[in-house]
């Protein structure tokens, strides 16, 4: 089997074992994709995503130019740079590594789910108190401090945070498709219903003061080109030893150096970061000594680890053939009141709808499907498992709610033994 084969065979299944609306993907050998794919709904290496906290190392590399121009120290106090907030004593290390004790969201709305905030609302409402360690006391992800230091760079270059990611990384680069709003073509973000596989359109905000942290969007090939900047170095935005620095774990954290995430495998350690939005998850990490690199976009919620993803693509696993998987467009009134959790005994089930029928899926066995029904005239029969042949009887209680469901003697109730009949 060739690569590119064992590189679809993954995203084939990745796409639908975690149900995914779409995923596109590549695989970096030097500065070019050797290989890119797509799985789901089509989409291309053209297509914005949102990229979430890989918008992180771009600001990370900000901060590092400002080093590297005598404009701070990383060891200097951030209130020397932003005096109204509340956490003036965190340094700039320690926000770029997490290890700053800081909280790890801003006081106020899901600043994700949110319209944004100007960045005097943000440092208001920011005043020190949400602490949760004391500094260097653990690693603690923080999207707060990144705020921070986005306006750090903004005041120390006097202009705002999106123009230097465009004039000092974009535009250097050649990222054309890395932008602060969507522009066309773009997917849209959507999350999964667990139980109804459903598709719900997710929120997209203006993040504000907060945008340093997680606002941006961009494609494959765009973020392919900033992995071989990771992984290969561009001395006119970043010198190499400063890139190599980055990626220098900061104690107590030891997978997380400054803005970068450090994830171990077979073949080295990989350094990049993962992302996600309302809608969006993505992931970008690159191998330095072997020139190799992975980046991968879904626009779903949830279901996506993309360090995973990743390790799987360069693994040497390949996955046998699946189909993909497909979200419901309508779902049946009579399967409705059935999804959920119920109980056989102590036994814990989880009834999903996938494709036209129920699932039943024994939680005390991680979840395998061990048994099928689906509704043939006016019965609700099995098609699979033990119950395959046998009618499903859901019995009402005299108000019309559901009391229990039973098949072949086997009693299925929403709460465990004792409280079931």
């Amino acid at each position: 089997m060739s690569k590119a084969e064992h590189y679809q065979a993954v995203l084939d299944r990745y796409q639908s074992d975690r149900r995914l609306p779409s995923v596109v993907a590549g695989v970096l050998d030097g500065p070019e994709l050797s290989w890119s794919g797509s799985a789901g709904a089509p989409t291309t290496t053209d297509t914005q995503y949102r990229i979430g906290s890989i918008t992180k190392v771009m600001t990370a590399v900000l901060v590092m130019q400002c080093r590297d121009d005598g404009l701070l120290d990383l060891d200097d106090r951030i209130g020397r740079h932003v005096p109204e907030t509340g956490y003036a004593d965190a340094t700039v290390r320690s926000l770029l590594a997490h290890v700053s004790g800081m909280q790890s969201e801003p006081v106020g709305p899901w600043w994700e789910r949110s319209p944004g905030v100007s960045v005097e609302t943000l440092l208001a409402a920011n005043d020190g108190s949400g602490a949760v360690f004391a500094p260097g006391e653990q690693w603690h992800y923080s999207n707060l401090g990144f705020g921070l230091l986005g306006e750090t760079v903004a005041r120390l270059r006097g202009a705002p945070w999106f123009d230097l990611v465009e004039q000092r990384i974009l535009e250097p680069l050649g990222m054309t498709r890395t932008s602060y709003l969507p522009e066309e073509p773009y997917a849209r973000g959507l999350s999964v219903h667990h139980l109804a596989n459903t598709l719900t359109p997710e929120p997209l905000q203006d993040t504000g003061a907060m945008a340093p942290a997680g606002q941006l969007w961009s494609t494959v090939e765009d973020l392919a080109r900033f992995g071989a900047f990771l992984s290969l170095g561009n001395p006119p935005v970043l010198a190499d030893q400063t890139l190599t620095e980055m990626r220098e774990a900061v104690p107590p954290a030891i997978d997380y150096g400054l803005g970068i995430r450090l994830v171990p495998y077979a073949g080295g350690v990989l350094s990049g970061h993962t992302g996600s939005m309302p809608g969006f998850q993505a992931t970008l990490f690159v191998d330095p000594l072997a020139h190799l690199g992975v980046v991968a976009l879904t626009n779903a919620t949830t279901g996506f680890s993309g360090s995973e993803l990743a390790l799987a693509l360069l693994g040497d696993h390949t996955p046998t053939p699946v189909a993909p998987w497909q979200p419901t467009e309508t779902l049946p009134e009579w399967a409705r009141e059935l999804l959920g959790y119920w109980h056989w005994g102590n036994t814990a089930f989880e009834v999903r709808w996938q494709g036209e029928q129920l699932e039943f899926r024994d939680l005390s066995m991680g979840g395998v499907v061990e048994e099928q029904f689906e509704l043939r005239g006016d019965r609700i029969v099995g098609v699979a498992g033990y119950h395959h042949g046998e009618t499903l009887h859901v019995v009402r209680r005299e108000d019309g709610s559901i009391d229990h469901l039973e098949c072949a003697t086997f009693v299925y109730t929403r709460e465990p033994y004792p409280d079931g009949p």
